[in-house]
């Protein structure tokens, strides 16, 4: 287990020496919660510098102003250190990051240590529905993540992030970094219980007059030709149309395909926001964690890209299993 510059660890994780050198933990995810500049700082500077040192491919996911005083500090050694915002919810959505963060683990397996460092400044966006979507990727990246060579280090800055979001640190990292000392979080939470147990409130637009509603659709292409005209008056830029009916037309597929009729859907709008449900009367489907990959994994030709597609092109994506059935509730801001 490698160790970085000022880190203690705890008895938990401290490597037993006389057993000779440990096999390295795959995926190490920690947090850190600060209150200031400096304390953002020195946690992170000496994070870098024993990457560096290591030989690890080091990056920087984080907010351009952050990334540039981080960059400053480490002077000439900032040539080493790549800056992707994609790596994380600041530049993309949960698959597309987690995409992201595979391709770093694959280049870095061929140089130096072979391990990928990141640094990773939280930074949900800035509604409930944005942060549990955020809690959400925190927990599924240690599933996901957990036999990637890979050390992440999450910045929680209590001067942007509200404190819901700060407590959750515990529940979502294996590890908790407090200045110079790294040790196990005794609260965290196995991902899909905790994901499974998160709160996920009716959205106010739902309470509205919505503007699509199908009860017990006859056929799935009939279905989708009425959720397409809908979008087509409700979505004014035609990308953001088009994959937001492709994603709603492949969970609506799912319904009739592996769900229970009757299958029914309903749109929302209040000008800036889309909700959209689909639901279907089945009540076997028990994975929280659906749609953060392929459900067949990179063999896209088995299919099983329904929720994968709704989380990569809608903001929000909410699986809401019940004892009426089972719904799927896509959230997008218009563009």
């Amino acid at each position: 287990m490698e160790r970085v510059v000022g880190e203690h660890l705890s008895p938990a994780v401290l490597p037993d020496q006389r057993s000779g050198p440990p096999d390295p933990v795959p995926f190490r995810h920690a947090a850190a919660v600060v209150d200031t500049r400096a304390q953002l700082l020195a946690v992170a500077l000496p994070f870098l510098d024993a990457g560096l040192r290591a030989g690890d491919l080091v990056a920087l996911t984080c907010r351009p102003e952050t990334a540039d005083r981080i960059c400053a500090e480490l002077g000439e050694r900032s040539r080493q250190v790549e800056s992707d915002r994609a790596l994380s919810l600041l530049g993309a959505r949960a698959p597309d990051a987690l995409g992201r963060a595979r391709g770093f683990v694959a280049r870095a397996a061929g140089q130096g240590s072979g391990r990928l460092r990141i640094l990773s400044e939280v930074d949900f966006e800035a509604s409930s529905a944005g942060w549990r979507e955020g809690l959400r990727f925190e927990s599924a990246c240690n599933r996901f993540m957990r036999d990637a060579a890979v050390t992440t280090l999450c910045l929680y800055d209590r001067r942007r992030l509200p404190e819901p979001v700060v407590d959750s640190v515990a529940h979502t990292h294996p590890e908790l970094v407090s200045g110079s000392t790294w040790a196990v979080s005794p609260a965290f939470q196995e991902p899909r219980s905790y994901v499974a147990a998160l709160p996920v409130p009716r959205e106010p637009i739902e309470d509205t007059e919505p503007v699509l509603a199908v009860d017990d659709a006859p056929a799935l292409a009939g279905l989708r030709h009425r959720i397409g005209a809908a979008l087509t008056a409700l979505v004014p830029d035609r990308e953001q149309r088009e994959d937001l009916h492709l994603a709603t037309s492949e969970v609506a597929a799912n319904a009739f395909r592996h769900g229970t009729r009757p299958v029914s859907a309903r749109i929302w709008t209040d000008g800036t926001l889309v909700v959209c449900t689909i639901r279907d009367a089945g009540r076997s489907f028990g994975d929280p964690l659906a749609g953060f990959q392929p459900a067949h994994g990179d063999d896209l030709s088995r299919g099983g890209m329904g929720l994968w597609l709704a989380r990569k092109l809608w903001d929000v994506v909410d699986l809401l299993p019940g004892p009426d059935g089972f719904t799927v509730r896509l959230t997008t801001r218009l563009r």
